[in-house]
């Protein structure tokens, strides 16, 4: 154990106080500054650490390094002169230090923010499925076992891999990803296990891989359907015997990795169509997460609008604080293609022409409607007849209910057009108008 004795009660030294109070390498003696009312003075008082005005007080018991934050030239002098030959830490080494530690602090804050980030109780569902994946990812995060997320893209897999390795008893310990799908073949192998010098044309140094990278922690890969069989054959290896060989090297090396996988295609129908190595299929889904499509969780829809509506209040200043029914209306009529991360992309683009406190329909982009309607109309018993009726309606709205501007743009004639238009509601047959549809 280190014993050693700070001199200066500024930041510098309250800094100090807070890194090394826990460290069981390291015993503070005690602290000294002039000011008697300094604020790491206060810290040490609060941590029963010896305080003094004089720093020649503290130095009558045992101390193997003083540590000198106060920045003065003239004390550091003073210190070096200390009769018993201390070790004196000061000016530049005091300065070094106090990046290092500025730079630890800012390091376990991101940790922190990560963490918050992928907590389960940040992630927003209402949905019974969701409810239950959130429910299972405790009791798998402890193992070691390989698991295998499946779902379309857009649906929040990597956030459930984060989410587990957060859970698990590598939260610690690295997380590291791999786009499967954005490298081609020859790029991604040497990605996953490194090379050596020299092993190919512009391998100018050593390159630790991402298994290597991941020792002790978490391998992500995702796009796992995307790679060749060939990288298959030696993903199957490590994944079976713990250990690789960098690229253009033999000798081999071991690591403990736990891998989480992740993909948008159907893994089995790509063995049967051999696409995929089915003894590597089996390695890999030994606890399978399939992640349903926002379309068959609607329920999520209104929780996660209000999440993303908050999320870019804070980014571009806005107050929304509410959403129209007709908004919402639209929002969980559509299908979204894209999932979660088109939701939010639809939200983000609603928020830039939201000046006031309300999303309304109006503020949503175009498309949306006609997917919406579309959705709807097809969910009816004759959905044919159901999209006509929504068409006539609504160029007979936008000619302003003129009976020869809509059959023109229609191309049918006026006739045909009267005729349909009896059948719909909200039509006047007494004196030959049309309500307006809403």
């Amino acid at each position: 154990m280190t014993r050693i004795v700070l001199v200066g009660a500024g930041r510098g030294g309250l800094a100090l106080i807070e890194i090394f109070h826990n460290d069981p390498r390291v015993k503070i003696v005690g602290i000294a500054d002039i000011n008697p009312n300094a604020p790491a003075l206060e810290i040490a008082r609060r941590l029963k650490i010896q305080t003094a005005t004089d720093y020649r007080h503290l130095l009558s018991r045992e101390v193997d390094l003083i540590i000198d934050v106060t920045g003065s030239p003239a004390v550091h002098e003073e210190l070096k002169a200390n009769p018993k030959k201390i070790e004196v830490m000061g000016i530049l080494s005091a300065m070094f230090m106090w990046q290092l530690l500025q730079e630890r602090i800012k390091s376990t804050v991101m940790t922190e923010v990560i963490r918050a980030q992928y907590s389960i109780e940040n992630f927003i569902w209402k949905n019974q499925k969701m409810k239950a994946i959130f429910d299972l990812l405790p009791k798998i995060a402890k193992t070691h076992s390989t698991i295998l997320i499946q779902g379309e893209s857009g649906t929040g897999k990597e956030l459930v891999a984060h989410a587990i390795h957060q859970l698990s008893l590598r939260e610690d310990k690295p997380f590291i990803r791999v786009n499967c799908g954005a490298l081609a073949e020859g790029v991604l192998e040497s990605e996953l296990f490194g090379h050596v010098k020299g092993a190919f044309t512009g391998a100018i140094a050593h390159k630790a891989g991402r298994f290597e990278m991941a020792d002790g922690g978490t391998l992500f890969l995702d796009e796992i359907g995307d790679i060749s069989l060939a990288t298959q054959v030696k993903l199957l290896r490590v994944i079976q015997e713990g250990e690789f060989e960098r690229v253009g090297e033999s000798r081999r090396i071991a690591v403990d990795v736990r891998i989480i996988a992740a993909t948008n295609k159907d893994l089995k129908k790509a063995v049967e169509r051999h696409e995929f190595r089915q003894d590597l299929y089996y390695r890999l889904h030994v606890v399978p997460i399939h992640i349903p499509p926002l379309r068959e969780r609607k329920d999520d829809i209104p929780p996660l609008v209000n999440h993303f509506i908050q999320k870019f209040n804070l980014e571009m200043g806005r107050r929304v604080g509410h959403v129209s029914i007709d908004a919402i209306k639209i929002l969980t009529e559509y299908n979204y293609p894209g999932n979660v991360r088109e939701l939010e992309n639809i939200i983000e683009h609603a928020m830039v022409f939201c000046t006031g406190d309300t999303l309304s329909a109006a503020h949503l982009q175009k498309e949306i409607y006609r997917n919406a309607d579309i959705e709807v109309m097809t969910k009816e018993d004759k959905p044919l007849e159901a999209i006509e009726r929504e068409v006539i309606l609504r160029v007979l709205n936008d000619t302003g209910w003129n009976y020869k501007k809509t059959a023109l743009k229609l191309g049918i004639s006026r006739t045909t057009l009267w005729r349909k238009a009896k059948r719909y509601p909200n039509t006047n047959e007494n004196n030959g108008s049309i309500k307006k549809h809403v």
